[in-house]
């Protein structure tokens, strides 16, 4: 896989999602400590999940626009294609 790195704008995006999900991640702890409903905390985890998922898609897309265009214009389009297909793959 090439070694690629996010954009300033991108990491800025994806810093504020992952303390999101930290924080929901917390929530989800203490609501466990304190006994809450079982339904209660699955649904909270179900969000994070969702959350999870986005901000995976977010970056496959930045990737895509930034990380293997640039891969492409190098001329060396297959392997970044193939990296990009191996990435959707994961977060599928």
């Amino acid at each position: 896989m090439t070694q690629t790195s996010v954009s300033n704008e991108a990491r800025h995006d994806l810093t504020l999602r992952l303390r999101r999900i930290e924080g929901q991640a917390r929530g989800v702890q203490r609501m466990v400590e304190e006994g809450r409903d079982c339904g209660e905390i699955v649904s909270q985890l179900a969000s994070m999940r969702a959350a999870l998922y986005s901000a995976g898609v977010f970056l496959l897309k930045h990737y895509a626009k930034e990380c293997a265009a640039k891969g492409v214009q190098g001329g060396g389009a297959d392997r970044p294609i193939e990296d990009l297909i191996d990435l959707m793959l994961r977060v599928s």
